[in-house]
C-alpha cells in the first residue's frame, strides 16, 4: 500500500478535538482512522493489546491522552506507545498537550527525544468545556460553580486546535514545532460565563467556591477517581495565574488570529445546546 493511501490515526477521535480533526481530514480526502474503544479496530490506552491493530497501515498520528497527560502513569504509557509507533515505521506524531502542566511537559520531552517527526500543541482551557460535557450541565442549570477565583485564562476554541492539528498532520513544515495555542484575550471564568449569558439571553451566574468545598462536591458525584483527581489538580495547581498570558501559536501555525470567545459563545448559543429545559 502506498504511503499516501495510509490512514491518519486520530486517538480520541470522538472527543472535543478528535472528532473535529476527523471531519477535516475526511473533507480534505485524507483517510482517517478513529482511535477509540468503540471503533474497529478498537484502541484503548489501558489495553496495550489493542495498539498493534490500531497502528496497522497508519502513516501519522494525532496523539491525545484521556483524560489528561497529568494523570499519574500517563507519561510512561505515552512513551511506550510512541516507541511502538516508531517500530511500525510511523514517524509523524502530533501531541495534544496542556499548558502549565508539569507532567504534560514531561510527555512533550519524551516525544521530542524519540526521533519522531513531532509537533506539539500545548493548549489552554478549551472554550468547549462550557458546551461539551464538563460544564454543560452547569450552564443549563443557570449557575457555574468553580474554585477559579478571579484568575484569567486565554480560552482556546477547539475549532482552532483542529485547524492546527490538520495542518500539522498533513503539511511538512510543521515538523519540530511547539505551538502554544490560546485565544486572543484573557477572560476570568466569571467573564466567560457572562459572555455566554449575553449570547443566550439567559440568566447564568458564576459562583466562586473554595477548592475544599469543590472537592467535597465532587466526592458526592461518584465520578471516576482519576477524573476527580484531575479537576482538583487543575483548579488547585494549574489555575494559579501561570497561564494568564497570551501566546501566538495559532497565528504561527495558520497565519491568522485565533477565534475569540465571543464568537464561540454566539455560535454555540445559536446551535441551541444551551437552551434551558424550562425555556
Amino acid at each position: 500500500m502506498k504511503t499516501a493511501q495510509r490512514n491518519i490515526l486520530v486517538i480520541g477521535g470522538t472527543g472535543k478535538t478528535g472528532r473535529r480533526i476527523v471531519q477535516r481530514l475526511e473533507a480534505d480526502g485524507h483517510p482517517a482512522r478513529v482511535g477509540s474503544r468503540s471503533a474497529s479496530p478498537a484502541f484503548d490506552w489501558t489495553d496495550r493489546r489493542t495498539w498493534p491493530d490500531a497502528l496497522r497501515e497508519v502513516r501519522s498520528i494525532y496523539l491525545s491522552y484521556y483524560p489528561d497527560l497529568a494523570i499519574p502513569g500517563a507519561v510512561e504509557t505515552v512513551q511506550a506507545f510512541i516507541e511502538l509507533a516508531l517500530k511500525n515505521g510511523i514517524r509523524r506524531l502530533v501531541l495534544l498537550s496542556g499548558r502549565g502542566e508539569e507532567q504534560a511537559q514531561r510527555a512533550e520531552r519524551v516525544l521530542q527525544a524519540s526521533g519522531a517527526d513531532w509537533t506539539i500543541l500545548r493548549c489552554s482551557w478549551f472554550a468547549q468545556n462550557f458546551s461539551e460535557n464538563f460544564l454543560m450541565e452547569s450552564v443549563l442549570d443557570g449557575e457555574v460553580v468553580l474554585p477559579a477565583g478571579d484568575i484569567a485564562e486565554p480560552f482556546i476554541d477547539a475549532e482552532d486546535i483542529a485547524d492546527v492539528a490538520l495542518a500539522a498532520l498533513t503539511v511538512d513544515r510543521h515538523g519540530g514545532q511547539l505551538y502554544e495555542l490560546t485565544g486572543p484575550r484573557l477572560l476570568t471564568f466569571a467573564e466567560a460565563v457572562a459572555e455566554i449569558a449575553r449570547a443566550t439571553g439567559r440568566k447564568i451566574r458564576y459562583t466562586p467556591i473554595s477548592l475544599e468545598a469543590y472537592a467535597d462536591s465532587l466526592a458526592g458525584l461518584n465520578l471516576p477517581h482519576e477524573f476527580t483527581w484531575l479537576l482538583n489538580y487543575l483548579f488547585g495547581t494549574v489555575l494559579d495565574g501561570r497561564n494568564a498570558h497570551l501566546s501566538d501559536g495559532v497565528r504561527r501555525a495558520l497565519g491568522r488570529a485565533p477565534r475569540d470567545f465571543s464568537e464561540y459563545a454566539r455560535e454555540t448559543a445559536t446551535s441551541g445546546v444551551w437552551d434551558s429545559v424550562s425555556g
